[in-house]
């Protein structure tokens, strides 16, 4: 370790250079914790046989890299009906509200290995409120590798991710395949998965709006400029009244964004209010 933290300092500056390429890819803040980023890529560094500087110049030339070195930096620990009072919220009190819509669309940003996006199918399904076939889930992250994954939509029995997941639902949502679960196609069918950068503006000038976006325990990876930039995208990519669900430990109260905070009895959460200006 004390080598490991030699080598940080001999290389500050350009773990630095790393960091701010970084923030200005996709807003994750390793501005002010060189060491922890030099140690999620310090055995990449190692496999290519290069040092922090030409590491960065490498990053400049090859756009291809950005994939390997974001499946480093990103967390993606997830589970099905995680935050459970948010999707009982979405259930109780927003699905009777969008019940007379002829096609409900619903945006998970940050979805990872699918796990929300699918649990979001589920609840919908079982509220019974309104048809299945009416919703379409939009899916997105900016890892390839964790899209794989939900798009394949297949997880070990012995995964984590089933550690809220009541067994009724596991029977009647997925199927037995090899040592794991499948999720049922017709679950699948509702939902999109596509790669996408909440900072990249190409991909957030989508023209299709979406009534509710779920974007949860990824603010807290961000600094207050790079949440503003993400909240103001989806902003725009809201129909007005349209809903937004964060983290629990997240919050945009006080950014004078033109949301109105909706505090409810297990949860809280966020309404576009009825005008389509941008609020910054």
């Amino acid at each position: 370790m004390k080598g490991f933290i030699n080598e940080i300092q001999d290389n500050d500056m350009y773990v630095k250079d790393l960091g701010k390429m970084i923030y200005d890819f996709c807003g994750l803040n390793y501005l002010n914790n060189p060491s922890s980023l030099a140690l999620k890529v310090s055995k990449r560094l190692s496999v290519l046989n290069m040092s922090y500087r030409e590491y960065t110049e490498f990053l400049k030339r090859n756009q291809q890299e950005w994939n390997n070195l974001i499946e480093l930096i990103t967390n993606n620990e997830t589970y099905f009906f995680r935050e459970e009072s948010q999707l009982n919220e979405l259930s109780n009190a927003i699905l009777p509200q969008l019940r007379n819509k002829k096609c409900i669309r619903i945006w998970s940003a940050a979805c990872s290995t699918g796990e929300e996006p699918y649990s979001l199918a589920m609840t919908i399904a079982e509220s019974g409120i309104v048809p299945l076939e009416s919703v379409r889930i939009i899916a997105t992250d900016i890892n390839r590798k964790v899209l794989q994954i939900a798009r394949r939509g297949w997880y070990h029995k012995n995964s984590l991710c089933f550690r809220r997941t009541p067994k009724e639902m596991l029977d009647k949502y997925f199927f037995p395949q090899d040592e794991g679960f499948q999720i049922k196609s017709f679950l699948k069918d509702r939902i999109e998965f596509r790669h996408s950068n909440l900072l990249n503006d190409e991909d957030m000038a989508a023209d299709e709006k979406v009534d509710i976006i779920f974007c949860r325990n990824v603010l807290i990876y961000f600094d207050s400029v790079t949440t503003r930039r993400v909240i103001a995208n989806f902003y725009n990519r809201l129909h007005p009244g349209g809903f937004l669900f964060l983290g629990h430990a997240e919050t945009i109260t006080g950014m004078n964004t033109n949301f109105e905070t909706i505090n409810a009895r297990a949860t809280f959460y966020y309404r576009k209010r009825g005008v389509e200006s941008t609020p910054f």
